[in-house]
C-alpha cells in the first residue's frame, strides 16, 4: 500500500449509476487504514447549503410567488427569464467560491484530505445542460471561481452507456436523479469534456474492486500545495 496521510483532494465524476458514491466509500476505508481521515463533499453549482438557505427564506418571503423545490413548471417558467437566469448563476457561483476557494482550501490547510462526489467540471456540464444559451465559463465571476479552486490531486472520471446508467439506476437510490434526456446530455458532454484532460479515465463497467485496485495504482504521491490553483 501506498503511505497515504492528510492533504489530499480527489474528486470523482461520472453520470448517475457510475459508482462514484462506492468508490468515495472504499477510498474512505483505504484513507482510515493508513491512519488518517478524509472529508467528504458532495457538491453542485444551486444546491449549495448557502444558496439552499437564501432560496428557502425567499419562499418564506414570497410565499407562492416562488415555486416549491423540485422540478415544475411553474420553475421552468421562471429560469426561462434572463434576468433570473443571471441571477442565479450568479448566486450560485458565489457560493462556490465560498465551497471551494474556501472551505476546502481551508480543509487541506488543516491537513484534511478531501475526498469530492462532483466537482467543478461537472458543475460546468450542469450550467452548460440548464442554460444552453449561456456562455457561462465566459463570465468574469467564473474566471475567478476557476482561479481559486484548488485542482485535485487526481480527478477521477468513471464512465459507463447509458444504458448500464439506466439499468444501475434501477436498482439503486439516487437522490438527485437526471432524466433520461439530461443524462444523455451528461454523458455526451462528459465525453467532450474528457479531451481536455481533467480526468483520469476509467471504465466502470469493470467488477468494484478491479475498478478501485485501478484508482489506487493511479493514486499521486504529492499532496495538495496550497498555492495550486486550476489555471
Amino acid at each position: 500500500m501506498k503511505d497515504i496521510s492528510g492533504g489530499y483532494l480527489i474528486a470523482f465524476s461520472g453520470i448517475d449509476g457510475s459508482g462514484k458514491s462506492t468508490q468515495i466509500e472504499l477510498l474512505t476505508e483505504y484513507f482510515r487504514s493508513q491512519g488518517t481521515s478524509a472529508k467528504y463533499l458532495w457538491s453542485r453549482g444551486g444546491y449549495t447549503t448557502l444558496f439552499d438557505t437564501l432560496k428557502d427564506f425567499s419562499r418564506r418571503i414570497a410565499g407562492k410567488k416562488l415555486p416549491a423545490p423540485g422540478v415544475s413548471e411553474q420553475r421552468e417558467q421562471m429560469l426561462r427569464k434572463s434576468s433570473i437566469q443571471r441571477l442565479w448563476l450568479s448566486i450560485a457561483i458565489l457560493d462556490l467560491v465560498r465551497v471551494y476557494g474556501i472551505q476546502v482550501r481551508w480543509w487541506l490547510l488543516r491537513g484534511r484530505s478531501v475526498l469530492c462526489d462532483r466537482y467543478i467540471w461537472d458543475t460546468l456540464i450542469d450550467f452548460k445542460i440548464a442554460f444552453p444559451g449561456i456562455q457561462i465559463e465566459n463570465w468574469l465571476l467564473w474566471k475567478i471561481l476557476v482561479r481559486v479552486t484548488p485542482p485535485p490531486n487526481a480527478s477521477y472520471l468513471l464512465m459507463i452507456s447509458l444504458e448500464e446508467s439506466e439499468r444501475r439506476c434501477k436498482i439503486k437510490y439516487e437522490p438527485f436523479p437526471d432524466t433520461p434526456k439530461r443524462r444523455a446530455q451528461r454523458h455526451v458532454l462528459y465525453r467532450k469534456l474528457r479531451k481536455l484532460g481533467h480526468w483520469r479515465v476509467f471504465d466502470a463497467t469493470k467488477p468494484v474492486d478491479d475498478l478501485f485496485a485501478g484508482i489506487i495504482a493511479e493514486m499521486p504521491k504529492r499532496r495538495f500545495v496550497q498555492s495550486d490553483s486550476l489555471l
